[in-house]
C-alpha cells in the first residue's frame, strides 16, 4: 500500500489559547503558567500522537510532555517521526529542561520522569522491566506541580498505566481528556481510565486539541485569591447547593466555597458556557449534569498506604498499643470514615492483619473496620475489593503476593482481608456515628468541609473513641482548637490519642438526619427548652412506661424505649441490631411466633403470663406485637411492647387446681426434653459444620497452590505483554523507516534512469551490487545476475582491463577514465570511484558508462581536415 504523504493540517475549528494566557491576567496580578498537557500512550499510541500533534495549532501556547513505554534496550526514535507531524520543536527529555509553550518533550528510553516547578527531571526508573508505570508516575507528579491546571491525556495503549495518576490530577481539580476506545488500535487504557470514572471528555485523538483548548480559553481564573469568589455570586451558589439537595439529598453549603467553586468552573469550562447563570439553567434542564456535578464534588482520590511514613508510625506505635490493652473476647473496631473505593479500609486490615500475627500469633483476635461513605457507587467497588494491576506501584510484592489474588481485571483483596471490613453508606454529616472505637480513621476529608463542620465532626470523633482511643487525620489536617480533646503523637504525622483528662465539649452536635430518614420523617424542627411538663413526661417514659422496641417489618431495631435491657441484650460477634437475634433466649420463640403472627394477619398479637429468667430469679411478663398501620411515616413498621405483670403467689394446689399443675409440670418437662433434644441436634449439626469447614480449608489450601501458579503465570503473561507493547512501538517504527527507505529507493531508480547514463555498483569483492536499465545494453546483465562477480558477466565492451582498473580504485581511492569503444563503432567514457557510506567507510566501487561517441566522430572528423590540409 503506497505510503499517504502527511502534512501539517491546520484545523477549522480549534483556535489558539489567548494571548492574555501568555501575558500577565493584569497589573500586578499573578502571571498564568503555561499549560502542561501530559499524554500517556503505549502500544498503537504512535498513530494516535501522529493524530493528536497534527490537529494541534500553530501559536497554541501549550506545551505537550509525552510519556510511552519504550524498549529500555533501544535507542528511540520518536522525536524524528513525530517532528514531521508538527510545526512545534520536538525534543527528547533531558535533565533539569524547563518547559516552554509551543514545544513536545518526549520521556527517554529507560527513565521515570517527573515534573518540580516547571523544570522535568529524570530519574533511574526502580521497578523491573515489565511491571514499571511511567505514565502513572509522571501524572501524579503533574498533579502536585500544576494542582488545578493539571491536563491528562490517555491515547492507545494495553493495560491499565495511568488510571491511578488521573485520580491524582482528578484529586487537584485537573482535568482529564481519553481518546475514544473505539477509536484507539488498543483499548486497554482508555477503556481502564473511563471504567474508573476519570475521564471528563472522550473523544477521537484528532479531536481532543480543539477540546482542550476550548477548556483552556473557559479555564477557571483562580490565580488571585477571591477571585473565583468574585465570579460566582453567592446568589448563584446557593442555586446550585439547592438543585444538588434537591436531586441527590445532600447538602453541599457549609463544604469549602473555593473548592466547590473551582468544580463548578471546572465543569463550565467542560461545556464552554461562560456564566454563572447560564450553568444553573443547564443544569435545571439537565439532570445528569447535576448528577456529574455531584460525583465531581465526590472525588475520592486514595491509594493503598497512602503517605507511607503515617501509616509506618500507626503500624509501630497504635496498633501494638491497642493490642496489648485488648481484654480477652474484646472486639477491636476501627472506622475509616470517607473511605472511597476501599484503599485505606484494606490498608488498615492488612496492617492489623501482620500485627496480630507478630504479637499475638496464638490467640484469636477479633477485628471490626467500618468503612462509610457518602457514595454508593464507591462503595460498591470497595466491598468488590478488585483494583487495577497498576496498584503494584503502591504495594510491596511480599504483600501482593499474599493479601491479593491476580484476576482479570487486576488484582482483588483476598477474602481473609475483605471479612473483616464492613462498608455501608453513610453521610458523616447527618447521621449518627460508630461509638466504643479503639481508631477512627478520617484522612483528607476534613480539607473540603468549612470550619463550622470541622468543628462539629472533631467533637464527634472525640465522643466516638473509647479512653485512649487513636485519631488519624490526613497530611493536611490538624484538630485545630480541639487540643484540649487530643494529644498529638510524637513525629509530624497526623496521629493523635485522646486525653484521659480532656473535658468533653459541653454540646455534642450530634447528627439525627439518618433517624429521620429511617422512619421517613421530615427534618426535625429545633426544639424550644423543655418545660416542667416536658421533663416530667420524659421521666414517666423513660421510669414507668412499658420497654419497647419499634422495628422494620424484618425485625430490625429502629428505636427503643425505656429499659429493654431486661428483654434485649447485645450478641457476640458483628454488631447485629436484629430483634430476634437479641432477644433473650426464654423469649426468642415466642418472640419469631408472634411477629410472624402478627405480620401475617395484620393485627395486635399479645402473648401474656409467659415466664423468662432473669438474673437469679423469673419475671412475668405480657408480650404484644402490634403492625402499625396508620398511613403516616410509622406506616408498615412493628411496635414490639414488654409489659410486667406481678408474679401469682404459689398456694397449696386442691381438686381440680392441682390437677392442673401437675399437668403444667408435665408440659414443661416435655417441653425440657424437646429442648433437650434440639440441643443434641444443633450439637451434631456444628460437628457436621466443623468438618464441612475442614473439608473447605484443604480446599482451600488446594486453591491457594492453583493461584500461586496461577500467579507466576500471570506474572510472565505480563512481562509478555509488556515486551509486546514495546515491540509494537518498535514494529510501527521499523514500517515508516521501510516506507522511508522504499520512497528513497523509487528516488533513486528514477534519478538515475533519467540521466540516460549507465551506472554500475560493484561491492569490495567487485560483485554486481546494483545497476541501472542503460547498463544492461552494455554487458547483457539481468536482474538475476545480483551477486555475481563482474568478469563472469559477457559485455559488449572492449575493456579487459576493468577488474585491474576496479582493484586500483579500491586500492588507492582515486578514480580512473578511460575510453572505451564497442564493436559497433560506439564509445563510452569510463570513470570508476570509490563507493562510500554515509560514515565515510568504503564499500566497494561506481562505474558510469557515458556515451561519447558524438565527440568521437567529431574529434575524427577534425583530425581528418587537418590531415588534408
Amino acid at each position: 500500500m503506497p505510503q499517504k504523504k502527511k502534512t501539517l493540517a491546520k484545523p477549522k475549528t480549534p483556535r489558539p489559547i489567548k494571548n492574555t494566557l501568555k501575558k500577565d491576567i493584569a497589573k500586578g496580578r499573578q502571571k498564568v503558567n503555561i499549560p502542561i498537557v501530559g499524554i500517556g500512550a503505549s502500544a498503537g499510541g504512535l498513530e494516535a500522537l501522529e493524530l493528536f500533534l497534527t490537529n494541534v495549532p500553530e501559536n497554541s501556547g501549550m506545551s505537550f510532555v509525552i510519556v510511552q513505554h519504550l524498549d529500555p534496550t533501544r535507542k528511540g526514535i520518536l522525536v524524528e517521526l513525530l517532528q514531521r507531524c508538527t510545526s512545534m520543536r520536538v525534543f527528547q527529555v533531558k535533565d533539569r529542561v524547563r518547559v516552554e509553550a509551543d514545544c513536545v518533550y518526549i520521556i527517554p528510553p529507560n527513565k521515570d520522569l517527573s515534573i518540580l516547578h516547571g523544570k522535568l527531571h529524570l530519574l533511574v526508573p526502580t521497578a523491573p522491566r515489565g511491571l514499571r508505570l511511567p505514565i502513572d508516575f509522571f501524572f501524579r507528579a503533574l498533579a502536585l506541580d500544576q494542582q488545578e491546571n493539571s491536563i491528562g491525556v490517555i491515547l492507545s495503549g494495553m493495560g491499565s498505566d495511568g488510571t491511578l495518576g488521573l485520580r491524582a490530577i482528578k484529586e487537584k481539580a485537573g482535568v482529564v481528556f481519553v481518546q475514544e476506545p473505539g477509536s484507539a488500535k488498543f483499548d486497554g487504557m482508555p477503556s481502564s481510565a473511563v471504567e474508573a470514572g476519570l475521564a471528563d471528555l472522550i473523544a477521537p485523538a484528532d479531536a481532543l486539541p480543539g477540546k482542550i483548548i476550548a477548556y483552556l480559553q473557559h479555564m477557571p481564573l483562580v490565580a488571585k485569591p477571591g477571585l473565583a469568589e468574585e465570579h460566582i455570586s453567592q446568589s448563584a451558589f446557593e442555586k446550585v447547593v439547592l438543585l444538588l439537595r434537591g436531586q441527590t439529598g445532600h447538602d453541599f453549603s457549609q463544604y469549602k466555597k473555593t473548592t466547590i467553586y473551582r468544580r463548578i468552573e471546572r465543569r463550565m469550562g467542560l461545556h464552554q458556557i461562560g456564566k454563572i447563570t447560564s450553568y444553573v439553567r443547564y443544569l435545571q434542564e439537565n439532570a445528569q449534569e447535576v448528577e456529574l456535578l455531584f460525583r465531581e464534588l465526590l472525588i475520592g482520590v486514595t491509594n493503598f498506604f497512602r503517605d507511607p511514613e503515617a501509616w509506618e508510625q500507626l503500624r509501630v506505635e497504635v496498633l501494638p498499643a491497642l493490642l496489648n490493652k485488648q481484654e480477652p473476647h474484646q472486639t477491636l473496631r476501627a472506622w475509616v470514615s470517607a473511605c472511597a473505593t476501599g484503599e485505606e479500609a484494606y490498608s488498615l486490615a492488612i496492617l492489623f492483619k501482620e500485627t496480630i500475627e507478630k504479637l499475638k500469633p496464638n490467640k484469636k483476635v477479633t477485628i471490626q473496620i467500618f468503612a462509610t461513605d457518602l457514595d454508593p457507587q464507591a462503595i460498591e467497588k470497595a466491598r468488590e475489593g478488585i483494583f487495577p494491576a497498576n496498584i503494584v506501584a503502591d504495594i510491596s510484592k511480599k504483600r501482593l503476593d499474599r493479601f491479593f489474588v491476580k484476576v482479570e481485571r487486576g488484582y482483588q483483596v483476598s477474602k481473609s482481608i475483605r471479612e473483616m471490613v464492613i462498608f455501608a453508606p453513610q453521610n458523616i454529616i447527618m447521621e449518627p456515628p460508630f461509638t466504643r472505637l479503639d481508631l477512627v480513621c478520617c484522612r483528607n476529608l476534613l480539607i473540603y468541609l468549612g470550619p463550622e463542620l470541622q468543628k462539629k465532626l472533631l467533637p464527634l470523633f472525640y465522643y466516638s473513641l473509647k479512653q485512649d482511643g487513636f485519631l488519624f487525620l490526613g497530611s493536611a489536617e490538624t484538630i485545630g482548637n480541639f487540643n484540649h480533646l487530643f494529644a498529638p503523637l510524637a513525629g509530624k504525622n497526623r496521629l493523635y490519642r485522646k486525653l484521659e483528662s480532656g473535658h468533653a465539649p459541653e454540646l455534642i452536635d450530634f447528627p439525627t438526619g439518618a433517624i429521620a430518614s429511617r422512619v421517613g420523617a421530615a427534618a426535625t424542627p429545633l426544639l424550644s427548652p423543655p418545660n416542667l411538663q416536658t421533663l416530667a413526661d420524659q421521666l414517666l417514659l423513660q421510669n414507668h412506661s412499658p420497654a419497647a422496641a419499634l422495628t422494620n417489618n424484618k425485625g430490625d431495631i429502629l428505636y427503643t424505649s425505656g429499659r429493654t435491657g431486661k428483654y434485649l441484650e447485645p450478641a457476640a460477634g458483628r454488631a447485629n441490631w436484629n430483634i430476634f437475634v437479641m432477644v433473650r433466649e426464654s423469649l426468642r420463640y415466642e418472640m419469631i411466633s408472634a411477629f410472624k403472627k402478627a405480620l401475617r394477619q395484620q393485627e395486635t398479637v399479645t402473648i401474656k403470663n409467659l415466664v423468662m429468667g432473669t438474673n437469679g430469679g423469673k419475671q412475668t411478663i405480657h408480650l404484644t406485637v402490634q403492625p402499625l398501620k396508620e398511613k403516616n411515616t410509622l406506616q408498615g413498621m412493628v411496635m414490639v411492647v414488654f409489659t410486667e405483670v406481678p408474679m401469682k403467689l404459689n398456694t397449696k394446689a386442691t381438686g381440680k387446681t392441682g390437677a392442673n399443675t401437675i399437668r403444667v409440670n408435665e408440659l414443661e418437662q416435655d417441653i425440657e426434653r424437646a429442648g433437650q433434644e434440639m440441643q443434641g441436634i444443633r450439637e451434631e449439626m456444628q460437628t457436621s459444620q466443623e468438618e464441612l469447614r475442614s473439608a473447605n480449608e484443604e480446599l482451600q489450601s488446594t486453591n491457594e497452590e492453583l493461584q500461586s501458579t496461577n500467579e507466576e503465570l500471570t506474572t510472565s503473561k505480563e512481562e509478555m505483554q509488556s515486551m509486546n507493547e514495546e515491540m509494537q512501538t518498535v514494529n510501527h517504527e521499523l514500517q515508516i523507516r521501510l516506507d522511508e527507505l522504499s520512497r528513497n529507493n523509487n528516488d533513486m531508480k528514477n534519478l538515475l534512469d533519467s540521466t540516460d547514463i549507465a551506472t554500475l555498483f560493484l561491492d569490495n569483492s567487485l560483485s554486481v551490487r546494483r545497476f541501472t536499465s542503460e547498463t544492461s545494453k552494455l554487458t547483457q546483465l539481468i536482474p538475476g545476475d545480483v551477486g555475481r562477480p563482474i568478469t563472469d558477466i559477457a559485455s559488449a565492451l572492449l575493456y579487459p582491463e576493468l577488474a585491474n582498473d576496479a582493484h586500483k580504485v579500491l586500492r588507492t581511492l582515486v578514480k580512473a577514465e578511460r575510453e572505451i569503444p564497442i564493436p559497433d563503432g560506439t564509445w563510452f567514457a569510463a570513470r570508476i570511484l570509490p563507493y562510500r557510506t554515509m560514515d565515510n567507510r568504503i564499500d566497494g566501487v561506481v562505474i558510469t558508462f557515458t556515451d561519447i561517441t558524438a565527440s568521437k566522430n567529431l574529434e575524427a572528423d577534425l583530425r581528418n581536415k587537418k590531415s588534408r590540409q
